[in-house]
């Protein structure tokens, strides 16, 4: 006897030394009844993942990273209900629509999730009985016609709950497909708005760079006019010219990635050429939009909330049910049958005029599978093993994203109050720089090297302050935020999360 799965064994060989017409039903019935009780015991045996995991959870008492200070940059955090609400704009939040409503991607994901309601309502209906009719009608040369008609219903009993486990295990596959369609609207929602804020980042880089390239133009030509009176030297002009080049490729690259993002949007939004980006009414801001701090909460609470996190865990419980199935697939099964049929020599006699009716009772274990069944329960409980290591991973990586993005909220803004201090000073000094040049007492090279530090300070802060803005983005989605509220009536993507909900 294999006490871990239940089944019988006997060594090879054995069975064609078993006399089977020889065993009376009292032999056959009790070899039934212990396979029953030794499988029924394999199920007290949980894995203890579910415990496992739980355990884990409870350790996680707080974040392992430094708490943001408080700023007078960051808005009232008192409106986290989503990742939109940290952010106010009637543009992005139309922006938003066309991608929940468009984006390929995320279509995909809504039609997975309605394929795997259709295979769940399957798996449902293998629970009912069976009843089918059947009608023939046949011609031969001595007995002329003949016509025979038949209903048969046939019924499996769910004596081991095995059928019940299999549609648990479908609601689960549904609740975990929900999950991942919920996860990937929130990523969606983030990502567009990301790219609409790198817009901005990247039209300011532009105007900054633009701003440069007057100054090194007008220096250049101010150090040629002086070329040419005999009072400057050449290795001046080589230098304005070499800075007045770089520059210029830097707004080449620049512009080309503008127009990279505004494709990269497009694509999020679902729409094939500019011509419809542009019937959406797209305009960059000027400015900057103020983008609220996430509600810091309790990794308890953030991770009660991360749709990948809620994924996983219904992964995880399909995956012990599918064990438990496989291992009642190694007990005995009881199926009914019943049928009525009838036949006459024309479609009238033949409907059930003088039916004969039949009733079976059906009794089958396994007996002999050359290790199949067991196979396929180790399959499974490695299936399991493989559902819990994919959760830890998920746990610990959700984790990391959160203490990653509050250690990058606090070290932006530590570089972004620095960088604008350091931008302050670059200012003053271009403008002493300035007055020392009108006195003699500066040369050009020098004032164009500190109007080079004063552009660079205005590019870094450009930089940092997309960077902190998009992290706060980042950290609303890795603390759990839904994409969009239930309470943004204009932001109901349509028919796709009604459809999500319907799927529980």
């Amino acid at each position: 006897m294999d006490y871990r799965t239940g089944a019988a064994t006997m060594p090879p060989g054995h069975f064609d030394k078993i006399p089977l017409p020889s065993m009376g039903i009292k032999h056959l019935s009790g070899l039934l009844l212990l396979l029953t009780v030794s499988g029924c015991s394999s199920f007290a045996d949980k894995s203890g993942y579910q415990q496992d995991i739980q355990q884990q959870q409870s350790q996680l008492a707080h974040w392992q990273a430094a708490q943001p200070a408080d700023d007078n940059s960051a808005p009232n955090t008192a409106d986290s209900s989503s990742i939109l609400a940290l952010l106010a704009s009637e543009q992005l939040e139309q922006l938003v629509q066309q991608s929940l409503t468009a984006n390929p991607g995320l279509q995909q994901t809504l039609y997975t999730l309605r394929k795997t309601r259709a295979e769940r309502r399957v798996t449902d209906a293998n629970g009912w009985p069976e009843a089918d009719l059947s009608f023939s009608g046949q011609r031969s040369k001595d007995s002329g016609n003949s016509f025979n008609a038949a209903v048969s219903v046939s019924w499996e009993l769910d004596l081991w709950a095995q059928l019940a486990d299999n549609r648990s295990a479908a609601s689960e596959d549904v609740a975990e497909q929900l999950a991942t369609f919920q996860s990937a609207r929130d990523t969606l929602v983030a990502e567009v708005m990301s790219g609409w804020l790198q817009l901005i980042q990247l039209q300011q880089a532009i105007s900054i760079q633009q701003q440069l390239l007057v100054t090194l133009r007008n220096n250049e030509q101010t150090i040629l006019s002086r070329y040419r009176s005999g009072i400057g030297e050449l290795d001046d002009l080589d230098s304005a010219r070499t800075s007045l080049a770089s520059a210029e490729a830097t707004q080449a690259d620049n512009q080309y990635q503008l127009v990279a993002a505004k494709r990269s949007l497009r694509t999020l939004l679902g729409l094939a050429d500019d011509t419809e980006l542009a019937a959406l009414g797209l305009t960059i801001p000027t400015d900057f939009p103020a983008v609220g701090m996430p509600l810091i909460e309790l990794p308890e609470q953030t991770l009660a909330r991360r749709p990948d996190l809620l994924a996983a865990w219904h992964a995880l419980k399909a995956s012990e049910l599918r064990v438990d199935i496989a291992y009642k697939d190694m007990l005995p099964s009881i199926s009914l049958s019943a049928s009525l049929s009838d036949s006459g020599g024309s479609p009238s006699a033949a409907l059930f005029d003088n039916p004969v009716w039949t009733i079976l009772g059906q009794l089958t274990a396994p007996l002999f599978r050359a290790g199949a069944l067991q196979a396929a329960a180790d399959a499974a409980e490695y299936s399991a093993a493989q559902s819990a290591q994919s959760y830890r991973e998920t746990l610990l990586t959700a984790v990391q994203e959160v203490e990653n993005a509050l250690d990058l909220e606090r070290s932006l803004q530590l570089q972004q109050a620095a960088t604008e201090q350091s931008l302050q000073t670059a200012i003053r000094n271009e403008q002493r720089y300035q007055q020392r040049y009108r006195a003699g007492l500066a040369t050009l090279l020098e004032l164009l090297n500190v109007q080079q530090s004063r552009y660079s300070q205005q590019s870094q802060l450009n930089s940092l302050t997309y960077q902190r803005l998009n992290n706060r983005i980042t950290l609303g989605l890795a603390l759990g935020l839904p994409g969009v509220s239930s309470n943004q009536s204009n932001l109901s993507t349509t028919s796709t999360l009604s459809d999500a909900s319907e799927a529980r």
